[in-house]
């Protein structure tokens, strides 16, 4: 009779202990890797996971069996957190509600979010000193069903030659799907409107130097099915993308990964995965570390969208 796998086992991060149950449940169904393997994955990425979500409201992406089975996308915090776990309220006037969304500050609560079997970490690009003051501008290089990867290679050549040209320092990482994402630190200024037309503004400008590259059109089923798409509206309030170093929650457990500009040529977004990753940030360490120190002013880019004369962010159809 096979051995039954232990109930539990307890991770150490950093002064906390957390238990994680049911650590050999199969999470990723093509190479067997289990919940305690995405938890040590996240421990092995640690300084940088905790980076790219520090202070932010955050979605969890819940699998509780597998990523083979049903998600749940979770705002408010799962009942039962530790009194260590910190969260931030964040209001939908929309709606007439709120929630407290999980607010890491450390590691720890991203392992107990893992036990929570939160694989993909979604965060706001704002923080909780003002939710409603982005401080990242997100850069989403969405390709459409039949637009090759080298092609979004192309896209993203130019968005950073735009980069350059406004003094603007881009921050590039695989989406963890086919796409690309660049994150820009910007001075937390302007509410999610205008950085969403700042954003709108700089597609527009990638769109007429990239060409029959890029479409910005607005419905998906009318875009070329080649074309990338600048999507800009990642910047609008409550939307969310997967942050660094975030797994997918696809059974072959790539990851959402920091690459260096000088790699985009050769770079194959599916081989980073959590069995790949670790050593790959052991040799390399987080290239989103100086992201903090480079801050960027979109007054430029407002303007651009005045001479463009595009709607603001709350006319959005």
């Amino acid at each position: 009779m096979a051995a039954k796998s232990a109930p539990y086992e307890e991770l150490e991060v950093g002064d906390r202990v957390v238990r994680i149950t049911n650590p050999g449940r199969v999470y990723f169904s093509a190479r067997g890797e289990t919940k305690l393997d995405l938890a040590r994955y996240y421990l092995s990425v640690g300084e940088g996971i905790v980076r790219a979500l520090r202070e932010r409201p955050c979605m969890m992406h819940r699998f509780p069996d597998g990523v083979d089975g049903e998600k749940v996308h979770q705002k408010r915090l799962p009942r039962g957190a530790p009194p260590w776990v910190e969260t931030v309220r964040v209001d939908f006037p929309r709606y007439g509600r709120h929630a407290h969304e999980l607010c890491v500050t450390e590691l720890a609560s991203v392992i107990w979010a893992t036990q929570m079997s939160c694989v993909e970490f979604h965060p706001w690009n704002s923080r909780r000193a003002d939710t409603e003051k982005p401080d990242e501008w997100r850069i989403d290089l969405d390709p459409m069903p039949d637009c090759s990867f080298d092609r979004v290679r192309e896209v993203a050549g130019v968005a950073r030659e735009v980069l350059d040209e406004l003094g603007a320092v881009g921050w590039p990482k695989t989406s963890g799907g086919s796409g690309l994402h660049i994150y820009v630190r910007i001075e937390p200024r302007w509410g999610f409107a205008d950085v969403r037309r700042a954003a709108h503004a700089f597609a527009r400008e990638v769109e007429r130097r990239a060409g029959d590259l890029v479409d910005l059109t607005w419905w998906r089923r009318e875009r070329d099915p080649r074309a990338v798409f600048v999507d800009y509206n990642q910047n609008t309030r409550d939307h969310t993308i997967r942050s660094a170093y975030s797994v997918i929650g696809v059974p072959e457990a790539r990851v959402s990964t920091p690459i260096r500009w000088d790699e985009l040529a050769d770079v194959d977004p599916r081989e980073f995965t959590i069995a790949t990753v670790p050593a790959r940030f052991a040799e390399l360490g987080d290239l989103h570390e100086g992201i903090d120190e480079a801050v960027y002013s979109l007054d430029e880019l407002l303007e651009w969208a005045d001479r463009d004369d595009l709607p603001s962010g709350e006319d959005v159809p």
